[in-house]
């Protein structure tokens, strides 16, 4: 196992055929459908192989209306660009009002269909289905996902419409809103993408390149996946990042008219030709929109993208970017490699190994947070590696000291008023611009505060909405999200939430956490997580009634495509980098662990804990 933490590199997708038949493609009226109102999932009975592309059949003359009802949803779910066929399934009027782009509706189960009739059809000339099932999330207008729960109930209404034949056909005059399938045929049909954009919030250093911050999107995986995320990229971000990112795209800017499909040339360059309003841009800002699209497109076809294009819409050429130098102008995740991986060892002191070597034997770091003058239970590193920051054993006194020989700590820079030690300070994480976050979980005073560059007066951060109380905050590389998990009553559960900053009386910057969202809502209970990516993260919990787990979760609340990590017991806490090469770290009932790509859980040393990678 391991083999899932090596995603640095591109996706190679198996060149995409058509396989023509009963057995390969999805055919309404393949079989013969029974009219009666029990209750009828419609769901793939399997994934079909990458290499299929799924298409629906129209409508056989006389049809009854379950199968005219069950065909339609199969057509939902075919690589119809245009859902051409599920059209032919609805009245005229209902095909011209019907907005299959507008939500797809994600069920844990396909929709299941009840006949709601009376009396004959043939002499009412109408009929009724009702389409139910459980709701697992949503895809919006914007192609952003976001988990849902609850029932799932549309009436779905058939009436016989005179064709040109003159024969009269059973048709759908009112259709589901959007698109409705089961979570496998979702997952069969769709590709979760980021698109990049820059943080607008004051996040980031001032040196170095613009750091881009992910936007996933889910697309539809055989449907000229390019051309809709350029389309994506240009409109915008999506509602929820929006507050805190800016595109070098000016805005309004799209497509030329008339540009239907974008294809790589077979030197893998990618010509983008724009409209008018991005006629006058400058050369640093082109490349900077160069670069967004190089990042967002880096996966979506069979050998990459290695240079982009843009055109004016005079068809002279505005920029052109390679991919490499692409990462000169724009980094996403770290902007630094990482050079140590850290731990707190058996004599309470931090301790660090080479980042991602067989190196296994740990050293004290340089400084007084290595010296072992303070017995210490948690600890968090600067992205560059020059500072950490360090909780006590009693979890009441926090220190910021140097990684550098000699460095001493002084006093703590925070302390909590917390007596008992499962209360006090939760392990700090550092944002990319210096400074220092960490909860103080006091039952009298629990707050989120963050120390402007380790130091000075904490600022607390407001926190709308939330529920509960911090018991963990984890900072993403982009400076513009955070992962906290939140205790409340008997359950902890994992949420993302939008850094927002504004400028406030006297000069001083308020800093609050908007929107939170669940990201992880199967689970009951959340022990512990770490960025893991871009849009990415791991984390340790379990379900209801269920056994403890490790899995990746997607920003979004999506799972991601790929193997979990390999099963560990007893883990209490872990860590990743956002560089999705280096090897994950875990405390376990084994000490402090270690999985690296293609092997299995190793012993690093038995007596450990709190393992961090800078951030």
């Amino acid at each position: 196992m391991g083999a899932d933490r090596d995603r640095g590199g591109r996706r190679r997708p198996v060149r995409v055929l058509v396989y023509v038949g009963c057995g390969a493609v999805l055919l309404a009226g393949c079989a013969s459908m029974p009219d009666s109102g029990d209750p009828r999932a419609v769901e793939a009975s399997q994934r079909p192989d990458a290499q299929v592309r799924v298409f629906a059949m129209p409508p056989r003359e006389d049809a009854q209306p379950e199968e005219i009802v069950q065909g339609f949803l199969e057509a939902l779910t075919s690589d119809d660009p245009r859902f051409d066929t599920a059209r032919m399934y609805l009245t005229d009027k209902a095909s011209q009002e019907w907005r299959p782009n507008q939500s797809t509706t994600v069920l844990a189960d396909g929709p299941n269909t009840v006949a709601e009739h009376s009396g004959s059809r043939e002499a009412t000339g109408d009929y009724a289905y009702s389409l139910t099932g459980t709701k697992v999330a949503e895809v919006d207008s914007q192609l952003a996902y976001e988990p849902a729960e609850g029932k799932y109930d549309e009436l779905v209404h058939l009436t016989k419409q005179k064709e040109k034949d003159g024969t009269k056909q059973w048709r759908i005059d009112v259709p589901p809103q959007g698109l409705v399938m089961g979570m496998s045929d979702f997952q069969r049909n769709y590709v979760s993408v980021n698109k990049y954009y820059f943080a607008s919030n004051g996040a980031g250093g001032a040196d170095g390149p613009l750091g881009a911050v992910a936007d996933p999107v889910y697309v539809r995986e055989q449907v000229d996946p390019v051309t809709r995320m350029v389309r994506s990229l240009l409109k915008g971000p999506t509602s929820w990042l929006k507050p805190v990112v800016r595109s070098s795209f000016p805005t309004g800017t799209a497509l030329k008219e008339g540009v239907k499909t974008l294809t790589p040339d077979d030197q893998n360059r990618l010509t983008v030709p724009l409209n008018a309003k991005a006629d006058r841009v400058g050369q640093s800002v082109c490349t900077e929109m160069a670069a967004q699209l190089l990042f967002t497109l880096q996966d979506l076809t069979p050998t990459g993208i290695d240079e982009v294009e843009l055109q004016r819409s005079d068809g002279a050429q505005l920029c052109a970017l390679t991919d490499e130098r692409a990462g000169i102008v724009v980094a996403h995740g770290p902007t630094k490699p990482v050079a140590y991986e850290y731990f707190i060892d058996g004599e309470k002191r931090l301790v660090r190994i080479p980042g991602g070597s067989s190196e296994q034997k740990p050293e004290p770091v340089p400084g007084a947070l290595g010296d072992g003058n303070k017995d210490l239970r948690a600890a968090a590193v600067a992205r560059d590696e020059d500072t950490a920051a360090g909780v006590t054993v009693d979890g009441r006194s926090l220190y910021v000291g140097s990684l550098a020989s000699g460095g001493s700590l002084g006093d703590p820079v925070l302390r909590s008023k917390a007596t008992s030690e499962d209360d006090g300070l939760t392990t700090p994480s550092w944002d990319t611009s210096g400074d220092l976050w960490v909860a103080d979980r006091d039952p009298k005073n629990s707050r989120l505060l963050l120390l402007a560059k380790g130091a000075g007066e904490p600022l607390v951060v407001t926190t709308p909405g939330l529920e509960g109380r911090i018991e963990a905050v984890r900072v993403a590389a982009d400076g513009v999200r955070v992962a906290l998990i939140v205790r409340k009553d008997d359950r902890t559960t994992l949420l993302m939430g939008r850094i927002e900053r504004q400028d406030g009386p006297g000069g001083k910057t308020a800093v609050g956490i908007h929107e939170l969202r669940p990201v992880a809502p199967q689970l009951e209970e959340v022990t512990a997580m770490s960025w893991a990516g871009d849009s990415r993260l791991v984390v340790v919990g379990r379900k209801t009634r269920g056994v403890q787990q490790i899995q990746y979760v997607q920003v979004d609340g999506s799972t991601p495509v790929g193997p979990a990590p390999s099963a560990l017991t007893g883990v209490k806490e872990i860590a990743a980098s956002e560089n999705e090469r280096l090897p994950l770290l875990a405390h376990s009932e084994d000490g402090i662990v270690r999985l690296s790509t293609g092997a299995q859980w190793q012993t690093v040393v038995k007596t450990g804990m709190a393992p961090v990678y800078p951030g």
